[in-house]
């Protein structure tokens, strides 16, 4: 049997890029044994105003822990210029419709990759068409989409289970079979977890 792990994650979290980062060294040989599922977690839902890179909250927040870890993982990462930080739900309709042609995986890492070291605006409608062509949607029905927002309640439906059945209040969160971890674990304990639950 397949052990489910589900990761509750914002794309403009960069301890979520790190978490995906670990999660794929930890599951090194592991792979046919175990279903990921990448699932969303808005940390500031409009209208909550989200962060500006140039403020001391972003600032000491990298220079004191995002941009050591990512030295300590070898992760290349950079504080996003985009200003203020993107709203995350267009990008999050866009998952839903990635994962119905079975490329959630695919998506969920270039938009980490495109905000963390390309500083693209992931915000923007025309940004995330061309991500999603590169890996490998058809542009023009990801793009119809979004500009309908067909995937606006079912987005909205996976926010309500995180918040009010999951009880997820920090990214990232784990849910590997019936253990919750949040926050991001080393490498080894990550993959010493996914091996108990898998025995």
């Amino acid at each position: 049997m397949m052990l489910q792990i589900q990761v509750y994650s914002d794309y403009v979290c960069p301890f979520c890029f790190f978490g995906e980062v670990v999660l794929e060294r930890a599951l090194k040989g592991l792979q046919d044994k175990v279903q990921v599922e990448w699932m969303p977690f808005e940390l500031r839902p409009e209208p909550t105003p989200t962060l500006k890179p140039a403020e001391d909250y972003l600032q000491t927040t990298w220079a004191n822990a995002v941009y050591p870890m990512g030295e300590q993982l070898q992760v290349p990462i950079v504080l996003p210029k985009v200003s203020p930080q993107p709203y995350t739900h267009l990008a999050f309709e866009g998952y839903q419709f990635a994962k119905e042609q079975g490329k959630g995986e695919a998506y969920t890492h270039r938009m980490f990759t495109a905000f963390f070291q390309e500083e693209q605006d992931i915000g923007k409608v025309e940004v995330l068409v061309r991500l999603a062509g590169e890996v490998g949607l058809d542009e023009q029905d990801f793009r119809e989409a979004l500009e309908t927002r067909k995937y606006e309640e079912a987005h909205q439906r996976e926010l309500r289970k995180a918040y009010e059945e999951v009880g997820v209040t920090a990214v990232p969160t784990f849910i590997i079979g019936d253990k919750k971890v949040r926050g991001l674990l080393r490498e080894e304990d990550l993959r010493r977890l996914i091996q108990l639950e898998l025995q």
